[in-house]
């Protein structure tokens, strides 16, 4: 079989959802419509979170977290697929390739542990308010951070050497929105059989386990406030726990498709419309879902807008 050169000299060409779309203008402007509301509202939780001294509480540090990767996670894929579109050039380099599986790997490894880090936060918040300050001090914040980071980092960068190591045939086409692992095995002259196997068991790790974390956590947190009294109390609880589960569900879904099912049950038409589910909609509707509905947030966005926005009226 005919080898192409995989150096940092060589190419690839990204043939992602766009291309294959009955619609792609619409698809398009619904994609940059979804990246700008990304940017906005991410944009927005991080200023308030930073600036109120109000909301320099555990539960605000994890989401500005949250958003912080969420604002990098889909820049390091939306604009270059929109602009592709545009130019009508999908080339990729070898070293661009690699550090976009790099990144998205690692932001994406991050928010899968992040997510279960902010479920125990909010069960814990919820079923020993008492102790919450005990067991999500600070320091505790700030370490479930870091580990985040540094796991998701570690398992991106063996993942992103191991991957491009390979020697891929003649077809340089990866038929996917971004470079990611699966597609890009495809292309793999080599057996991949176990490599694959090593990928299944990273999946695992970080996304049926904290997804577990996740779903025991809020069931708990249900159990909770099933005996809640108060009727008001018992439905806002309900409805905020059922709006973070879809978003978790349409995250780790997606991730879940991509990096634990077999291969076999994989089609490129599949893989380019759920890697839009975890890499464009789910990082446009976190701040939404998770915070600018929060009353605090909404409240801390007014006092930090009229700050600036009043005195500026007043000089003009």
């Amino acid at each position: 079989m005919t080898l192409w050169n995989s150096t940092l000299g060589s190419s690839f060409i990204l043939v992602g959802i766009l291309d294959g779309s009955g619609s792609p203008e619409l698809l398009c402007a619904t994609i940059t419509a979804l990246y700008m509301l990304a940017l906005t509202s991410n944009g927005l939780l991080l200023l308030v979170t930073t600036v109120d001294v109000r909301l320099h509480v555990p539960m605000y540090l994890l989401l500005r977290q949250l958003s912080l990767i969420d604002l990098l996670f889909t820049s390091v894929v939306t604009p270059k697929a929109v602009m592709d579109f545009l130019l009508r050039d999908n080339t990729i380099s070898f070293g661009g390739c690699a550090l976009q599986l790099f990144l998205a790997m690692t932001l994406g490894g991050s928010e899968d542990l992040l997510l279960a880090f902010m479920a125990y936060d909010r069960y814990v918040a919820i079923c020993h308010p008492l102790n919450y300050m005990i067991f999500m001090s600070p320091r505790v914040c700030w370490l479930m951070v870091i580990t985040s980071w540094i796991l998701a980092s570690l398992s991106a960068l063996g993942h992103t050497a191991y991957t491009m190591h390979f020697l891929f045939c003649m077809s340089r086409e990866i038929r996917h929105l971004l470079c990611e692992v699966p597609p890009l095995l495809k292309l793999a002259c080599a057996d991949t059989s176990q490599y694959e196997l090593m990928v299944y068991v990273t999946g695992v790790i970080f996304l049926l386990l904290p997804l577990s974390a996740i779903v025991t956590s809020y069931s708990l947190i249900l159990f909770t406030v099933l005996h809640v009294p108060s009727n008001e109390g018992r439905k806002k609880a309900l409805v905020t726990c059922s709006s973070h589960l879809t978003v978790v569900g349409m995250f780790y879904g997606g991730a879940t498709f991509m990096y634990v099912l077999p291969s076999s049950f994989h089609s490129p038409k599949q893989d380019n419309i759920i890697s839009v589910f975890y890499t464009i909609v789910t990082p446009a509707l976190n701040p939404v879902i998770y915070s600018l509905r929060n009353k605090e947030v909404t409240g801390a966005l007014r006092r930090v807008l009229g700050r600036h926005i009043l005195p500026a009226h007043a000089i003009l």
